[in-house]
């Protein structure tokens, strides 16, 4: 049917006259003189009033009861001129064939999927969560995940602005979405957690695991399926472990063993380290890295790093969707640094670690103002896309306190765009899993119609529509509180989590505009990534 209708058909309906076939219709006139004597749809229906409850009533007739009749008498008047029909349809046959063969030769409408939802850009707010004991304490939400199965959205309490909370006490959160009598203000599960939570990230197939890093500089690991002590695996304070918090923990899969996960954290200590699980419930570091200012390439204009090693504190991490070994992250002193795991080249040790560590960085990109906070990159890969989108492939988004995001190319060092979303800070950027020009920034603040700036806001951008302004901005957190972190659905793609700075989180429910990919999205990417690596 979508072919048929991308057919050229100026030929098929040129102007000229020919002899039609005469199908006579008197439908109208027989429905009409039937239902001259009716004054309504129904018979009277006949009542009476007893003295018990119950009552005698009739059914009456409705508009679409017909008596036999009446049938027949229609069919009758029905007279078609099936000589004429057919005599027409032989005539015009050879055209309908050739305009059809035509349309089926057509590529006008590869890639397109029918989509029967009314599109529109509308953005909901399905649920409004959070946890008052936290709340009284002014502890914020600073990370959100989902589980492996879509249905349950945990969240992490601690502090992001000033002062040392290493001793506060904070917790980890959970609620199930699927859950009838959901309670917002209830969380189906409450870890409590004794230094500030930074961070957390549910397992990819596990769905009761959690892996979170502290303020102290740990890693944890809950089994929520546990009803007494939740936690399985944990780093302890050893010389292996973080000397400042850890911003960003991630779950890797074993190359080595199947059923085991590793475990990947950074820290603005400047390494990136890798553990595994031991049977005695220990994370062991297996690898690490660490980004010096010496090792990185002095091509790039690194004045900056020259300044000592916070320059090189790490606050966010992304790895490549199109080679494994390919990641980039986000440093305080404002750069987005490409590395790699395959790097060989030995960092300084700075204490005395298990395990030596390796300096990946490859290549700095052009920085923004102030500390990066989030990297993201594309998670559209050459199966996604087509082996003719290298340019593609190597994508991704960061932002940072300069209120910009920067679209990069792996290929080059300056970004592609450089959009200015905020006059104040951004703290997170991630890119939507299921459509390849849509992306969402946390912010904290936001301009709505009137160019009036509001508190912390969730911001969607639609490449297809503009690379300039975002497509749709939600107001989230009230009395200027930021929006700390988003994550979105990957499982039930229309939902996207957001966790702010007054304590909530909100489940946004997105529009069909944002989950459903056009016709030629995947060009309209590849268009992007090449007019500027050109």
């Amino acid at each position: 049917g979508a072919r048929w209708a991308a057919a050229p058909l100026a030929a098929m309906f040129a102007d000229g006259t020919a002899p039609g076939a005469d199908v006579e219709s008197l439908w109208r006139s027989a429905r009409s003189a039937r239902c001259e004597a009716k004054s309504c749809q129904t018979g009277k229906i006949s009542t009476a009033e007893t003295a018990v409850q119950s009552h005698t009533s009739r059914d009456a007739a409705v508009q679409t009861d017909q008596s036999k009749d009446a049938v027949q008498d229609f069919q009758q008047e029905v007279r078609v001129d099936y000589t004429g029909l057919l005599s027409f349809l032989q005539r015009v046959e050879s055209t309908v064939i050739k305009e059809l063969n035509k349309n089926w030769r057509s590529r006008a409408f590869d890639g397109f999927e029918v989509n029967w939802t009314d599109q529109n850009e509308t953005v909901s707010c399905l649920h409004t969560l959070s946890y008052p004991e936290a709340q009284d304490q002014n502890l914020q939400v600073t990370s959100v995940s989902w589980n492996a199965t879509g249905s349950v959205v945990a969240c992490s309490y601690g502090r992001l602005d000033a002062g040392d909370w290493s001793t506060e006490k904070s917790y980890v959160c959970t609620w199930n979405l699927d859950r009838r009598g959901l309670n917002p203000q209830r969380p189906d599960l409450v870890v409590d957690v004794p230094s500030s939570v930074m961070c957390l990230a549910c397992h990819p197939s596990r769905p009761s695991l959690i892996a979170g890093g502290l303020f102290s500089g740990e890693l944890v690991v809950w089994d929520t399926s546990r009803t007494e002590d939740p936690v399985i695996w944990r780093t302890g304070m050893t010389d292996d472990t973080h000397t400042d918090p850890v911003y960003q923990v991630n779950w890797l899969p074993d190359a080595k063993h199947r059923n085991h996960s590793r475990l990947l954290s950074v820290s603005t200590d400047g390494k990136i380290l890798v553990w595994r699980e031991e049977r005695d419930g220990r994370l062991a570091l297996a690898e690490g890295f660490a980004i010096v200012a010496q090792q990185i390439p002095r091509s790039t204009q690194l004045k900056k790093f020259a300044r000592g090693e916070a320059a090189v504190g790490v606050t966010s991490l992304s790895f490549s969707h199109f080679d494994p070994r390919v990641f980039v992250v986000g440093v305080e002193g404002g750069y987005s640094l490409k590395c790699s795991t395959a790097a060989e080249t030995l960092a300084p040790q700075r204490t005395g670690g298990s395990v030596p560590l390796r300096a990946p960085a490859e290549l700095a990109f052009s920085p923004h103002g102030g500390p990066v906070y989030s990297v993201s990159c594309s998670p559209f890969h050459r199966q996604v896309l087509g082996a003719d989108t290298s340019a593609a492939w190597n994508l991704f988004l960061s932002c940072g306190t300069d209120g910009q995001v920067h679209l990069h190319s792996m290929l080059q060092t300056q970004p592609l765009l450089a959009l200015q979303l905020s006059q104040k800070y951004l703290f997170c950027v991630r890119w939507s899993p299921v459509r390849p020009l849509v992306f969402a920034a946390a912010s904290g603040e936001g301009k709505c119609h009137h160019r009036f700036w509001f508190a912390g806001a969730v911001h969607l951008f639609d490449f297809e529509k503009s690379a300039q302004k975002p497509a749709v901005s939600m107001q989230q957190a009230a009395g200027g509180r930021p929006v700390y972190c988003l994550e979105f659905n990957i499982k039930q793609t229309r939902l996207l989590a957001a966790g702010d700075a007054a304590g909530t989180v909100k489940v946004w429910q997105l529009s069909s505009d944002f989950t459903e990919q056009g016709p030629r999205e995947r060009n309209h990417l590849e268009q992007l990534a090449s007019e500027i690596t050109d």
